[in-house]
């Protein structure tokens, strides 16, 4: 293995989720920190919730490519001899972790970010394509019919171990599910307060009416 390399591939898989999305666009187009309303953090649920539908759309589909490249990172470390192809699955879940934990604490903003829900979904979809596109479906039914992202985020999270569990999905990595495992109990510890809310049904809705724009 090419330590080095390596090395400087983690680097830019945590700069890369970094980005901080949410905070950016809404300064830059709506001259508004998203961090400093609703529920404060800086990610794609709040953009849904302060600005609404449009950049909400953008924030999430930004923060999941970010996920989705810096995942992809580990393609380059095997074309590069860095590390060997048995350990491609590894270092794309260690290269999404990184750009989640970027996305958290992205040093661009003072380490205060989102939840990192759309990283990690960016990140599935590198890992696993065929079952982040059923969980990816699974929160689109689900914010569609509730207009809740916290609900859709959680379900979604916990349908990917469940999914693994299925024979043809089973992942010859046993990593892969244990990861899952982790995936979705890691969603559902974040999201306590909303949690706590829609149980008192004071929960924010999104907005994600197509006839009404914000």
């Amino acid at each position: 293995m090419d330590i080095v390399m390596i090395g400087g591939i983690v680097l830019l898989a945590y700069l890369i989720g970094s980005i901080p999305t949410a905070v950016w666009v809404g300064k830059s187009f709506y001259g508004i920190d998203v961090r400093q309303h609703g529920s404060g953090n800086a990610g794609a649920t709040n953009t849904f919730r302060v600005l609404g539908k449009k950049p909400g759309t953008i924030v999430m589909l930004v923060d999941i490519f970010k996920g989705w490249l810096a995942s992809s990172l580990a393609g380059l470390l095997v074309n590069w001899g860095a590390i060997s192809p048995d350990h491609l699955i590894q270092f794309k879940l260690l290269l999404g972790v990184v750009a989640v934990l970027g996305h958290i604490f992205p040093v661009y903003v003072g380490f205060k970010g989102g939840k990192g829900v759309a990283t990690l979904m960016g990140m599935v979809l590198a890992v696993d394509l065929p079952v982040a596109l059923l969980c990816l479906g699974i929160f689109v039914v689900v914010l569609l019919l509730t207009k809740y992202v916290s609900l859709s985020s959680m379900l979604a999270a916990i349908s990917f171990p469940l999914l693994l569990l299925l024979p043809m999905f089973r992942p010859e990595d046993p990593l892969l599910l244990v990861f899952g495992v982790l995936i979705a109990l890691m969603v559902v510890l974040t999201h306590k307060k909303n949690i706590d809310r829609l149980l008192r049904g004071v929960e924010s809705k999104a907005n994600i009416n197509p006839f009404k724009s914000k």
